[in-house]
């Protein structure tokens, strides 16, 4: 836990610019995996981390934008608690650690909510994503639960964003140690890739990792030799000489920052000719996208930029054909490149994910593309210092997607869907590294960069 005083500051930098209504600050609840007492790992909703700190279920918080008072709801333990748990600080105790006076039973929080609807009071409530919150606030406030998205405030969506999206001093030296756990949990897989070992194995090894120096993975790991799927998590495969495998995976600290790093390796030690090519294009594309970051250019001039890189290096093995600048204005190297250079990170590996998209890596100037590959950029606004953000241009090789492009004629003046054939069982490629915009340009988290280059990646995995 931070400072008393970095909780009371956020939460009255919050309420600077919401000046009437309640917030509401809903805290999540224990989840039963196959029945109620047989838990899920508890993990907190990450607003309610940002503001109020405390890291257990069953807990809510009120803030009046118009006398400031502020509100913890949530109950002292009792006797049973006790005994299956031991004693316990009680809830004043705990509220005071992060600057809050008053404290109700979570049981009030019913009453006091209604009381204000009563009133004509606004209740300011963020887009619920877990279903007990629906609930909760379905019958607090009586809307339907097709609406309650709709309906969250937009107020305090953009000021939660506002303050988030900007880190701290102190959140960015955990998202440094949460760099250099994933760093570990990637190194040592690399170590340990070879052919004839399970991928499972390899997951194995990597969550355990990330639970021995923090909470848990920030994500379920994805570690695939089909990388073309790009949220793969089957693990069943032996290892192969000649595959490549992709693994993106990243780590929680004990506070629950995140990282969030790929590579891709070739299964049996050594790179194809092919599969060098075609990873020394994603390698550049990454390089060339960090030496780009800084306050000022829009994350999407960033990821256009690599898809040129990309567009270009595959126009020089014959895979693409015409100009780069003209095959990324049509969108032609999303056939390889189906989804966008990075997000934000911090508390959610793709942070405030819950409070909307748009919201997050968009605004009233920035508009989210429509075109296909470039839609799925979640970061596309202009990047300002204390952004954290991730780079990930990634080349995959989908035989279902380019059949259905040569198929339909989509930009076939820029693919040579022929020669293409040939690479129908070559997967994918992503390389991901996690970027700190600072005042003049950018830094990389963490103490060690995973080694990117082919020549690097190689040496590693066979260094024993």
């Amino acid at each position: 836990m931070f400072t008393t005083e970095v909780y009371a500051n956020r939460r009255k930098r919050l309420l600077s610019g919401i000046r009437s209504g309640l917030l509401l600050f809903t805290g999540n609840s224990e989840v039963g995996m196959n029945y109620p007492s047989n838990t899920y790992r508890f993990r907190q909703d990450s607003t309610f981390l940002y503001f109020f700190g405390l890291d257990e279920p069953d807990l809510a918080a009120i803030i009046d934008a118009e006398s400031g008072e502020e509100i913890i709801f949530g109950n002292d333990v009792s006797i049973d608690d006790i005994i299956w748990m031991g004693p316990q600080p009680a809830m004043a105790d705990k509220a005071a650690r992060v600057g809050v006076k008053k404290v109700m039973p979570y049981s009030n929080l019913e009453d006091y909510i209604a009381k204000a609807v009563t009133l004509g009071r606004k209740v300011h409530y963020l887009p619920p994503y877990r279903d007990n919150t629906k609930i909760l606030l379905n019958r607090m406030l009586g809307i339907p639960f097709g609406e309650l998205k709709q309906n969250a405030s937009e107020q305090f969506i953009k000021g939660v964003v506002a303050l988030r999206e900007i880190k701290e001093a102190v959140e960015i030296a955990e998202m440094d140690k949460a760099a250099d756990i994933g760093y570990a949990m990637h190194y040592t897989a690399m170590k340990m890739v070879k052919t004839g070992i399970i991928e499972q194995e390899l997951v194995g090894i990597m969550e355990g990792i990330s639970i021995s120096n923090g909470t848990m993975p920030s994500f379920p790991i994805i570690l695939s030799q089909n990388g073309e799927t790009l949220h793969n998590h089957s693990h069943h495969q032996v290892l192969t000489d000649g595959r490549l495998l992709v693994i993106d995976a990243g780590a929680e600290t004990n506070m629950h920052y995140a990282s969030d790093f790929t590579r891709t390796l070739p299964s049996g030690g050594k790179f194809t000719g092919k599969q060098r090519d075609i990873y020394t294009i994603v390698s550049t594309a990454n390089n060339m996208a960090i030496d780009m970051i800084r306050p000022g250019i829009t994350y999407r001039e960033v990821h256009l930029a690599a898809g040129k890189i990309l567009a270009q290096g595959l126009i020089n093995l014959g895979l693409m054909k015409g100009n780069a600048e003209e095959a990324v204005a049509a969108g032609a190297h999303a056939l390889f490149m189906p989804h966008g250079l990075g997000h934000q990170m911090g508390l959610d590996v793709h942070d405030m994910e819950d409070l909307g998209e748009n919201f997050v890596g968009y605004d009233d100037v920035h508009i989210r593309a429509t075109q296909f590959g470039l839609r799925s950029l979640r970061m596309g606004k202009e990047l300002k210092p204390g952004h954290v953000i991730t780079v990930e241009p990634g080349c995959y090789f989908i035989p279902a997607l380019i059949e259905k492009w040569k198929s339909e004629n989509i930009n076939s003046s820029f693919i040579n869907f022929e020669i293409l054939k040939d690479y129908y069982n070559f997967g994918g490629i992503r390389l991901e590294d996690d970027v700190l915009v600072t005042d003049k340009g950018c830094r990389l988290l963490g103490a060690k960069r995973l080694p990117v280059t082919a020549d690097d990646v190689e040496c590693e995995m066979n260094d024993n």
